[in-house]
Parts: C-alpha cells; sequence; structure tokens
C-alpha cells in the first residue's frame, strides 16, 4: 500500500497511517459532536450569523478529522481554538462587506423555541440577545472574540491568549475596550418568561392589524425604536424609527398593507419574545426587548429574506 504524503497539520512530517480498529472514526465524530452545540453557540455569538457558524463549525469537524489525535491532549481546547480563529477570519472579511451594506445591518435571528437549557448560564442568553449582538458589531474583530470568550463562556484570560496568540496582558487590553464599548450603550431587561412574552406578542398582534394606533401606544414604550434590515433585497427603513408615536404609524400601515392574509406565531428567537410572520414563501420576523415596565423597548424587523432561509428547516 502507498504510504498516505498528506502533511501533518503541525507540519511535522507525514500523517500516521491509522492502524485503529474500524471503530475508531465512530468514537471520534462522537467526540466532535459532544462539543457540538457549545461551538456553534460560540461561533454564532462570534458572527452574529447562523448559516456562518454553522459554515464555520463544519470546517472545524473537517480539521479535526484530519489532525491526529495523539496531539490533542484536550478535545475542547483544541476545537475552542479552532472555531474561534476560523470565526475571525471570517469576520475580517464580513467587515469589509458590511461596510456597504444598505441600511441597517442586524444579525441572523436564532431559534430557541424549546425550553431554556438549564446549563446556560444568564451570560451566555444574554450574549446571544440582538441588542448585545448588535453592540458587538461595532467592536474589532480581536476585541468581540476576548468578550465572547470572557464574558459569555468564562474562560481565563492565559486561555484566550493562546486561543488568539497574544500576550494576556494584551487580552485584558482588549477585554477593558469592549467592555467600555458595550457598557457605554442602554441595555434592555432581562426578557420576560416565555407566557408573559407571548402575552405580549398577541397584543401587539391585535393591536397592528386593527390598525388602532391607541393600542399599540399602549403596549411601546415612548422611546421605543424599531430598527429595519432589508439588506437592499426588499423594502424596508434605511433609518431606525425613533418614539411610540411614529412606530405605531408604521406598524399599522405595514400591517394593513402586506400582511393580509399572512400567517402569524407568537415564538421566541434570541431568548426574547418575537412574532414569526409567513406569507407565501416570504417571512418577516419581529424580535422585541421588553424593559422593566413590560412595554416594548426596541423592536427588531428581520425582512432580509437571506437571514430567513435558515428558518425554512
Amino acid at each position: 500500500m502507498e504510504p498516505d504524503r498528506r502533511l501533518h497539520p503541525r507540519g511535522r512530517g507525514p500523517a500516521r497511517v491509522s492502524t485503529a480498529a474500524p471503530a475508531a472514526p465512530p468514537v471520534r465524530e462522537e467526540s466532535f459532536l459532544a462539543h457540538r452545540p457549545m461551538l456553534l453557540s460560540l461561533a454564532y455569538r462570534l458572527l452574529g450569523s447562523v448559516h456562518d457558524a454553522e459554515d464555520t463549525v463544519q470546517d472545524a469537524y473537517l480539521r479535526w478529522t484530519a489532525t491526529d489525535r495523539a496531539d490533542v491532549d484536550n478535545p475542547a481546547a483544541f476545537l475552542t481554538t479552532t472555531v474561534t480563529r476560523l470565526a475571525l477570519d471570517r469576520l475580517r472579511s464580513a467587515a469589509v462587506r458590511r461596510e456597504s451594506y444598505v441600511g441597517a445591518w442586524l444579525p441572523e435571528p436564532l431559534p430557541t423555541f424549546g425550553p431554556q437549557d438549564p446549563a446556560e448560564t444568564a451570560a451566555l442568553r444574554d450574549s446571544a440577545s440582538m441588542a448585545v449582538l448588535v453592540l458587538l458589531e461595532k467592536l474589532s474583530p480581536a476585541e468581540r472574540a476576548v468578550f465572547v470568550l470572557r464574558e459569555a463562556f468564562a474562560l481565563p484570560y492565559d486561555e484566550i491568549a493562546a486561543i488568539l496568540e497574544r500576550p494576556a496582558a494584551s487580552c485584558r487590553q482588549l477585554h477593558r475596550r469592549a467592555l467600555l464599548h458595550v457598557a457605554a450603550a442602554p441595555r434592555p431587561a432581562p426578557p420576560p418568561d416565555p407566557a408573559r412574552g407571548r402575552e405580549l406578542v398577541l397584543s401587539f398582534l391585535s393591536a397592528a392589524q386593527s390598525g388602532d394606533l391607541e393600542r399599540l401606544k399602549a403596549v411601546l414604550r415612548e422611546d421605543v425604536v424599531l430598527t429595519t434590515d432589508g439588506g437592499g433585497k426588499v423594502s424596508a427603513g434605511l433609518r431606525p424609527v425613533l418614539g411610540a408615536v411614529k412606530s405605531a404609524r408604521v406598524f399599522a400601515a405595514v400591517f394593513a398593507r402586506r400582511y393580509q392574509g399572512a400567517d402569524f406565531r407568537a415564538v421566541r428567537f434570541n431568548h426574547a419574545p418575537a412574532l414569526l410572520i409567513e406569507l407565501g414563501h416570504r417571512r418577516v420576523l419581529y424580535v422585541f426587548d421588553v424593559a422593566a415596565d413590560g412595554l416594548i423597548s426596541h423592536v427588531y424587523g428581520i425582512v432580509n429574506p437571506d437571514k430567513l432561509a435558515h428558518l425554512a428547516s
């Protein structure tokens, strides 16, 4: 048999030809699958895109299968490092594309239909919120990586330094800068429980369908912000709409003109109450930040079809 001449990932000569029993590949795959939810969670927070997160984790899997397991003492650390570095490469190229993005940019929404995972910390849930993901877009790729690894996944600075191949002191400085950016922006209150969130969504829907401006304003804070992401693919506001009066008028007009005969569902995305609208093959999603007083403080309207394509599955 011709020897395997593929280079070792670390450049130390040919990779060994495995003589393990046939059960070895499934064991390797099971080891990866055990870490896959965490890797997807990490990649999504770094990229703000479900599609890119899945592609990044798939690329990490290919590297995992091509790596000699004798050189991997800690699979979780190896995979976390691989996903972070792959995501940083994507972030740098995405930053150039987003400079020419038409209108406001919002992250791809993450479905959170099922019951809350008890193993998921409050910091991990918070870092997947629309508000935080929008804030993270203002950070440099390195600042974003340090913030996510430190705040959401509670990694120590020495591990973050090894992942980013930077001194620990530099990672501390990046973390401080990221915290200053994030702390300077208002943060929403923790989302309401699913039952209360559903009730709020249905109240909003009823008011919007009826075109009743007073009922709409009754569920919106006076300083509510409406941000819509169409990406130049469909009609959408290029700038945020500020205030309950203007936002109520927009919703009343849009629901009357565009959503007649649509199917509506009260759902949860990014751990927040949301309204999914389906009209034929077209989808629209509104995700709501809810203030401590129970009123809607921010509405994120995702109408760019590219950002909702993953919902088909």
